[in-house]
């Protein structure tokens, strides 16, 4: 498998999980020493990945909720062949989120080892 697959199988890794609110997903692909910051509010919010982990384990799930998968890849930028950000856009509940993650590919295959997110906006739920 080429690298491009392999890194775009653990975005879509990322993406079940938030999805599904699946924290094994979530401990596949996060490093253990992740964390993830936003600065929506002026000042910056730093969150570790336990933290994000019991976040949403207890939140109810976009699936469960029969909520349309919205999705969207904005960019990959390869930093070397074993590290690359990518910028996506996803609808969690009413929420649409920019998200940056930084992967590395290590021991345990491609990792998310931060992540940068921004609430972008609010938007209708679409069940489907």
């Amino acid at each position: 498998m080429d690298k491009t697959k392999e890194l775009l199988s653990a975005v879509d890794i990322y993406l079940d999980a938030i999805y599904y609110c699946d924290v094994a997903k979530l401990d596949a692909v996060f490093h253990p020493a992740s964390s993830l910051f936003d600065a929506d509010e002026g000042r910056i919010f730093a969150d570790p990945i336990k933290d994000f982990r019991a976040d949403v384990a207890s939140r109810p799930s976009p699936a469960g909720r029969g909520q349309k998968r919205v999705e969207e890849i904005l960019c990959i930028d390869w930093l070397s062949p074993i590290s690359a950000s990518v910028k996506l856009r996803l609808q969690a509940h009413e929420n649409v989120f920019v998200d940056h993650l930084a992967f590395v590919k290590g021991e345990a295959g491609w990792q998310i080892v931060s992540k940068v997110w921004h609430l972008e906006g609010v938007a209708e739920v679409q069940i489907v």
